[in-house]
């Protein structure tokens, strides 16, 4: 009775292990890297951010002396001038401050000038995968540059180089 019962567990484990699921790796950092367009589209999105940064700290700098200057020459002005530089001090820091939220908020234009640059490489590249995956049969792919804690992978699962030749930039 116990060999019939090793038996059939031994048998339903290789079972099992014949309808485990296929899987691979990506290394979606190296593939960024070695694909042009992803390089151009970034370093395109550092020199506007790198303007805009500048365009920002112009405003903040400029609300900066007119503080100075307000204090100054707080001693030589009436009430109601205290209250209108005031004012007016803090017009500019709310409009510096609402420039900084357009172009870098979480909605900004930086936001929307990403999405438009890199979501077609990225489609691209998920297609890409996709592809390979149906190809391969396999059912899982990760991705070794995320968060992901994969301590160890063997290279063979890595299969970042085919995705480069399917998007036509093999090495």
């Amino acid at each position: 009775m116990k060999k019939r019962i090793f038996i059939v567990a031994l048998m339903s484990l290789c079972a099992w292990m014949l309808h485990a699921q296929k899987f691979a790796m990506v290394d979606m950092g190296y593939i960024m890297k070695n694909i042009p367009s992803f390089e151009t589209a970034n370093e395109q999105l550092n020199q506007i951010s790198k303007k805009w940064q500048s365009e920002v700290e112009g405003k903040l700098e400029e609300v900066q002396a007119l503080y100075k200057n307000y204090q100054t020459e707080l001693v030589f002005m009436s009430d109601d001038m205290k209250l209108k530089r005031e004012e007016e001090i803090v017009a500019k820091e709310k409009a510096a401050q609402e420039l900084k939220r357009s172009y870098f908020g979480t909605e900004g234009e930086l936001y929307k000038k990403r999405e438009s640059l890199m979501k077609p490489i990225q489609d691209e590249i998920y297609a890409a995968i996709q592809e390979i995956s149906k190809e391969k049969g396999l059912d899982l792919i990760f991705d070794k540059s995320s968060a992901m804690s994969v301590v160890f992978a063997t290279p063979k699962l890595d299969i970042s180089d085919e995705v480069l030749q399917k998007l036509g930039y093999s090495k």
